[in-house]
């Protein structure tokens, strides 16, 4: 059965609650140790679907006087939802920032892929995010770290898979039968991180 698009809003909508959010985060265990905190986890991250960013040195244009000056520039990022780290205590943003790609349906291997890589240039250079209301008082500006993690589904073909365990970046498999239990595929970098882990502790 192939992904339709019914799939991937339904995993928008799921996702797009902190909640589910942190559930899916769950899923690879490295991204849930960012959380600021595991016994206020609702308090420790918010999560923007199709987020939008304000690009602060986003294009040159003249002034009447014709000098050229920068200008912010407003557009939406093409990852599906962003999840920001949030101080529950201090009520403030912290510098790490998951970016959730969920695979649309026709979409195959490099415009995966190439939504991550034009998210990482926009974010190349300086940005504030455009916040939720309800957290519109907390400072927006961007962060340290940015991390991607894609979500596929048992339906989505190999060579997706097998592009991103090649590209080490993290992926989980979604089953599209709500009623059966979630498959979770470790990628390539999980494992790695996970052997990095056990010689740690050795």
């Amino acid at each position: 059965m192939a992904v339709k698009r019914a799939h991937y809003e339904e995993l928008l909508a799921e996702y797009s609650n902190s909640l589910a959010a942190i559930g899916l985060l769950k899923r690879y265990r490295p991204y849930l140790e960012l959380l600021p905190s595991m016994r206020r986890p609702g308090e420790s991250l918010i999560t923007i679907p199709l987020p939008v960013i304000k690009l602060r040195n986003g294009v040159s244009l003249p002034s009447q006087s014709g000098i050229y000056g920068t200008t912010s520039k407003t557009l939406c990022l093409p990852c599906d939802i962003a999840i920001l780290m949030c101080d529950p205590e201090w009520k403030i943003k912290m510098g790490i920032e998951i970016f959730i790609f969920i695979h649309r349906p026709e979409e195959d291997f490099s415009n995966l892929l190439g939504r991550w890589r034009q998210t990482q240039v926009l974010l190349s250079r300086g940005y504030e995010w455009e916040m939720p209301l309800r957290y519109r008082h907390i400072l927006s500006e961007g962060a340290d770290t940015l991390y991607p993690l894609f979500v596929l589904f048992e339906e989505t073909p190999e060579r997706i898979k097998r592009g991103l365990r090649g590209a080490f970046l993290p992926f989980v498999t979604q089953m599209l039968n709500s009623s059966a239990e979630e498959a979770v595929e470790p990628s390539a970098s999980e494992v790695l991180w996970g052997d990095q882990e056990a010689r740690a502790s050795d």
